[in-house]
């Protein structure tokens, strides 16, 4: 039985940037879309390659990152399924301004530029979305330029692993499970701090009773023994 066509306006329908189009205006959309399945380890784009399209992820995860001159590797994101990346680089007529590499076997969909100022021309409120979601991404940035400039590496790494956590009442010796959906050494570099560091800092957790380390998954022990230990080291 061959396997069944990709469903593109399914798809579009559920993201936050295309869920108030109508069905007429996704399938015009998706006619602007293209499918391209990426392997591990494999380039989407470099910087300075043209940039005519967004993409987002359907399945699987990419890395955003810079290369010094050196060679050495910066991670700015992690993208990961639903969500986009590359908007505002598209609205800028430049060229990419960041490498894209794929961590995992993905699914990633292009989005034409053609398609999107399309979209903008047939409703303004497409418009209003593709800025509320360049408003966020922004957000994210700004928070992560404080959270290196203002918390220190110890901090750095609780907060990512609480990230996801939520710390109400109640909760004390609740053991929770953070998988790390990619090396070590990638993480470390998203929260700009060096792979030694990263690992010392995990076991020093775990010395201290706070979580448990188990390859990729960090159990933590206690989210609210946690968080008050990283707000001790403010």
């Amino acid at each position: 039985m061959a396997p069944r066509p990709f469903d593109v306006p399914g798809f579009l329908s559920v993201l936050p940037l295309f869920n108030d189009l109508s069905p007429e205006e996704l399938t015009q959309i998706a006619q602007g879309c293209a499918l391209r399945r990426v392997a591990r380890g494999e380039i989407l784009y470099r910087v300075g390659d043209p940039c005519d399209e967004f993409h987002v992820v359907v399945t699987g995860q990419i890395k955003l990152f810079l290369l010094s001159p050196s060679g050495q590797e910066k991670v700015v994101e992690l993208i990961g399924a639903g969500q986009s990346f590359a908007e505002a680089v598209m609205f800028s007529d430049r060229p990419y301004i960041l490498n894209a590499q794929s961590l995992t076997d993905s699914l990633v969909l292009t989005v034409s530029r053609q398609a999107v100022l399309a979209g903008i021309e047939r409703d303004h409120r497409f418009a209003l979305r593709m800025i509320a979601g360049l408003a966020r991404r922004l957000h994210g940035l700004v928070n992560d330029v404080e959270a290196y400039s203002l918390h220190s590496g110890l901090q750095r790494v609780i907060g990512f692993l609480l990230r996801d956590q939520t710390l109400e009442d109640g909760e004390a010796g609740v053991v929770r499970t953070v998988s790390l959906p990619v090396s070590k050494a990638t993480i470390a570099s998203r929260l700009s701090l060096t792979p030694e560091y990263f690992s010392r800092v995990l076991h020093e957790l775990e010395a201290r009773g706070l979580i448990e380390i188990d390859r990729r998954d960090i159990r933590i022990l206690d989210p609210k023994r946690l968080y008050e230990y990283h707000v001790a080291a403010a």
